[in-house]
């Protein structure tokens, strides 16, 4: 029982304390699981984050799920998805019993302006850790922005790149074991 409070607490601060959404709050999961409790380690927890992307839902739902279920199983990912929708929960009630009426206000207008780049950042750091704990090679940066662009700009879906990129990394992998080379997780 203890366990499970832990993992109701620790995802109820992360989903108390992040604002910008699921990629925003990875940083945050990540330290909690992965550097302060232990629960996974670096490399499940890039595998993890992969299933969370691929399943239906909020991408840090899934992923408190998956690690709570990898933790304590079933109860686990109760406690953990309770943990992470209820801050987000209480805060819109609160909003809207109370705060409907500074949405046009000129100060939380500029907060909101003010809080949009540090998002921005708490999205870059992890992509940038876990892009180091992958080894992704030298050309893994220009691919992940051209990919970014492609979705961006040219309108395409994201599902259609996800896509090729498996297929790709599952070719590379083919190609790999046929020279004979150990395979890792950049397939060229």
């Amino acid at each position: 029982m203890r366990e499970l409070w832990q993992i109701f607490l620790s995802f109820f601060r992360i989903g108390m304390f992040t604002l910008g959404g699921g990629y925003a709050m990875l940083p945050l999961i990540q330290c909690e699981v992965v550097e302060k409790r232990q629960w996974v380690d670096n490399r499940e927890f890039i595998e993890l984050l992969a299933l969370a992307q691929t399943a239906p839902g909020p991408m840090a739902i899934n992923a408190a799920v998956f690690v709570g279920y990898k933790h304590r199983g079933i109860a686990g990912s109760l406690a953990a998805c309770l943990g992470m929708t209820l801050p987000s929960f209480l805060i819109i009630l609160i909003i809207a019993m109370y705060l409907v009426g500074f949405r046009e206000n000129h100060y939380v207008e500029c907060f909101f302006k003010g809080v949009r780049p540090a998002v921005v950042a708490l999205i870059a750091a992890p992509l940038y850790a876990l892009g180091k704990a992958i080894k992704i090679r030298w050309w893994g940066v220009p691919l992940t922005a051209l990919i970014a662009a492609a979705i961006a700009f040219a309108g395409i879906s994201p599902a259609i790149l996800v896509v090729a990129a498996s297929l790709i990394g599952l070719f590379g992998g083919m190609l790999q074991k046929k020279r004979g080379e150990k395979p890792d997780a950049t397939v060229s």
